[in-house]
């Protein structure tokens, strides 16, 4: 789970001694906008914008019930991060598998990806789709 938090928090810290840098040369205005965008990137490259994760085995169960996909992703993918913005509030309609954070999510998307932990990965009634159009799985959900 720490694995997912190091980039965020690269971002702060890299903000962070920027904005301190800014702040001694006498520029707190430019600071303080700098060091907001750095927070800001890091929320967005945070697991905090994607809908509470799943275990592999759990999301499975529940999509054979309901019919809606899986999408298994990581923390940091800009693949993953595009995917859940376009998909707007639909997103957590959604059973969401975070890769690094379940051992069993990571070998189902290696299992289909010849080894690789491609993300996102959609599984879609069994069948699974690597980096699919966001409109296009919003389609599979009704």
């Amino acid at each position: 789970m720490m694995r997912a938090w190091i980039l965020p928090m690269l971002f702060v810290l890299g903000g962070s001694v920027v904005a301190t840098g800014l702040i001694l040369s006498g520029v707190p205005g430019e600071a303080a906008a700098l060091l907001l965008l750095f927070v800001l990137l890091a929320v967005m490259h945070s697991p905090l914008v994607f809908p509470r994760s799943i275990g592999a085995l759990e999301a499975q169960r529940r999509s054979a019930v309901d019919g809606r996909p899986v999408v298994f992703w990581r923390s940091g993918c800009k693949y993953c991060l595009r995917l859940r913005i376009r998909l707007g509030r639909s997103a957590r309609q959604l059973h969401w598998v975070d890769i690094w954070s379940d051992p069993a999510g990571a070998a189902v998307v290696r299992a289909v990806n010849d080894g690789n932990e491609t993300v996102p990965t959609v599984v879609v009634t069994g069948r699974p789709h690597v980096n699919p159009d966001p409109e296009w799985v919003r389609e599979q959900l009704g």
